[in-house]
């Protein structure tokens, strides 16, 4: 078993590392910031990463001995050797990963529902804690039927149509007080304002109407 030792994980030069999907950070002891990379470990790790095809969120790898003390860890615990690796289930679904990471030759498995992770090591073989509940749908196979787009929706375009309407036909009405108030040469252009705030009305009036329509065809033909 390949394994380095450093004091800390930014001492490891950019050309040792080979593994693209995770970081000396992510891997490094969370309380002292020791790393111990076990190359055989870490190569399963982005294995499983490649065939999962999304990102594993590792709340814990390597802990120094200080550091596996003051959390409980196991006196024993793979942590110690870089062996082992706690992952966060929130983008997974638990049966699948663990099927997966069978596959690439993980042999430790703890189960964690409540903290929502699983422990994964190189083994012996052997497994802990009370498994995941299965999902009924883990995770969607294809991509569900997008909304109507917002800027296409005739609802939406409706819906503006009359807002605008509405603010024009409050325009008016403020230009005619304006008008009538302070500009008493145009006063003849006061009624065709009037007409004009009217038509602004009726425009909204019709757009508001459109837009319940729509929102009806839209829900008659389920679309939500």
């Amino acid at each position: 078993m390949t394994t380095t030792f450093y004091d800390h994980w930014r001492d490891v030069p950019e050309s040792a590392w080979r593994w693209p999907s995770f970081s000396p950070a992510e891997i490094a002891c969370r309380g002292t910031g020791k790393l111990l990379v076990n190359e055989p470990a870490l190569d399963k790790l982005q294995a499983l990463r490649d065939r999962l095809g999304k990102p594993l969120i590792v709340r814990s790898a390597y802990r120094s001995p200080e550091h596996n003390r003051a959390v409980g860890g196991a006196t024993r615990s793979k942590h110690m050797e870089g062996a082992a690796f706690d992952i966060a289930m929130s983008n997974h679904d638990p049966v699948a990963f663990e099927a997966a990471a069978r596959e690439v030759g993980f042999q430790g498995f703890g189960f964690y529902p409540r903290s929502g992770f699983m422990h994964v090591d190189l083994g012996p073989a052997r497994q802990w804690g009370e498994r995941f509940p299965v999902r009924s749908v883990p995770f969607a196979a294809e991509t569900p039927p997008a909304r109507e787009v917002l800027a296409e929706s005739r609802t939406m375009r409706a819906g503006g149509a009359a807002g605008v309407a509405t603010l024009g036909a409050a325009g008016v009405e403020v230009a005619q007080q304006v008008l009538a108030e302070t500009q008493t040469a145009i006063l003849p252009l006061v009624p065709y304002l009037d007409t004009l705030r009217w038509v602004f009305i009726a425009v909204a009036l019709g757009c508001i109407a459109v837009t319940i329509y729509a929102r009806l065809d839209d829900w008659r033909r389920g679309r939500r």
